[in-house]
């Protein structure tokens, strides 16, 4: 389990990280969301061992990161830039990783070398942003990591990769209970991915749940009415958090229990009715909101 409490990490005066906490259990997958300069970056470093805390902790099954080589030695960062030594190879990768990780596995580089289309023995340097990442998830899973953070891994991914990329991390979540942290700006790419997912703005955590928690009880619902009933009406026997309203069409999203909320309907005579799935993103909107968030401010 990775433990974060009341971390703290500041630069200079700027608190990048300012006193949060949450828990990632062992063996699920965690997304980590938010705009440019929320915070991601650094609490990825910040867990890797890269930087010290200045308060709190950040503890993995009890332990602390930083110049602690046998907690290094069980997780694997791949930042946002990944960095290679000059002039290497995939194959200047293998030598390197297997001195300093306890659990290299040369079947396991081998498996996913001819999964990859990458030239084992090309130049690191001389690859696209995408090849590079790719490189870097071959190392990475290689060492067989029981800690596996990622910083906007998907970002220069072509859609066939990203969806082989999310079936070995899968893979890997569950046949060794690896425990994965992903940091992105698209909450698109971790809807149907992530087991939790919490929303980081200017160095403190908005909100943290599950997905299941986060998707229950609240829900978008279509009618077609004969005639439009008064919102306030509707508002009265339903938790409407927000509607749209086209002629004779009402759509909304309504907190509650789907079937009282449709019993509730019914009695305003709908013509006709649907509910719709919403999004990850239209539930953390919704979430947001509710909560006095203005989330457009904080995303964008």
């Amino acid at each position: 389990m990775i433990d974060i409490q009341t971390l703290t990490k500041k630069f200079g005066s700027f608190p990048a990280l300012d006193g949060i906490s949450f828990q990632i259990p062992t063996g699920s997958i965690f997304g980590l969301v938010g705009s440019n300069g929320a915070g991601k970056s650094t609490l990825l470093r910040t867990l890797a061992g890269i930087y010290r805390p200045d308060a709190g902790a950040a503890l993995f099954d009890g332990k602390a990161p930083f110049e602690n080589t046998e907690v290094k030695g069980e997780l694997f960062f791949i930042s946002d830039y990944p960095y290679f030594p000059p002039q290497s190879t995939l194959e200047d990768l293998r030598q390197m990783f297997q001195r300093f990780y306890p659990n290299w596995s040369d079947e396991t580089f081998d498996r996913l070398c001819a999964m990859f289309p990458l030239e084992r023995k090309g130049k690191l340097k001389d690859m696209s942003k995408g090849m590079q990442r790719q490189a870097a998830v071959i190392a990475a899973l290689s060492t067989r990591p029981s800690y596996f953070l990622l910083d906007e891994i998907f970002d220069g991914l072509d859609p066939v990769v990203r969806q082989l990329l999310k079936k070995l991390i899968a893979g890997e979540v569950a046949d060794r209970s690896m425990t994965v942290l992903i940091a992105s700006h698209n909450l698109r790419e971790l809807e149907d991915f992530c087991d939790s997912i919490a929303l980081l703005h200017k160095g403190g955590v908005l909100l943290e749940k599950d997905l299941d928690s986060l998707r229950l009880g609240i829900l978008r619902v279509q009618a077609v009415f004969r005639e439009m009933p008064e919102i306030s009406a509707l508002k009265e026997k339903i938790s409407i958090v927000n509607f749209e309203r086209t002629g004779s069409v009402l759509s909304f999203v309504a907190r509650g229990n789907e079937e009282e909320i449709l019993a509730e309907l019914k009695a305003f005579e709908p013509q006709f009715y649907e509910v719709i799935p919403l999004s990850l993103e239209e539930v953390f909107i919704s979430e947001m909101e509710a909560a006095g968030y203005d989330i457009n401010n904080i995303v964008s």
